[in-house]
């Protein structure tokens, strides 16, 4: 199937948002999450990605969700699965090391979950603390809350308390 017109260059996820501008961003999981999910929807907005120049989607759900539709349309993948709740300490310093690592090699990365919510807005803030891009906790949590235009709940913040030590090298 040939796309043709606008529907060539796809749609922008729901809830897309920068967190480092032209390299990083965050958003729903394409096509929606649960029962909103869209087939249709989910490749419109892969095209979109990549003809933005997304070289890389970075899911962190438990399953497989999407990661073949990401083959399709010729985008890297990784899945690295963030736990729902509770201690994810060992995630996110595998999570943040794999980051750094795409991100300095000029990949364009977006990072995704079921939905934009607390637990993404957590990992951002604390990827934003571990990078030294910001001083502290309270900076990196407004700094993420201006950027996706939402208050951070509980769940994100307790992410804030198990930043991994940044390797030295």
């Amino acid at each position: 199937m040939t796309l043709r017109g606008r529907w060539a260059a796809g749609i922008q996820p729901r809830n897309f948002s920068w967190i480092l501008a032209g390299s990083l961003a965050v958003s729903e999981r394409p096509g929606g999450y649960a029962r909103n999910h869209r087939k249709v929807r989910r490749q419109e907005e892969i095209i979109w990605l990549r003809e933005q120049g997304f070289t890389r989607i970075v899911s962190l759900l438990g399953s497989p969700h999407n990661l073949y539709a990401y083959d399709e349309e010729g985008i890297a993948w990784s899945q690295v699965p963030m736990p729902p709740t509770g201690d994810a300490a060992v995630e996110l310093a595998d999570l943040f090391a794999k980051l750094s690592a795409w991100l300095d090699a000029g990949e364009r990365v977006l990072v995704h979950q079921e939905e934009l919510g607390d637990r993404i807005m957590g990992v951002m803030a604390a990827f934003l603390l571990w990078t030294g891009r910001l001083e502290d906790s309270p900076q990196a949590i407004t700094v993420v809350e201006r950027m996706l235009h939402r208050r951070m709940g509980p769940a994100g913040r307790v992410l804030m308390t198990m930043l991994p030590a940044k390797p030295h090298g």
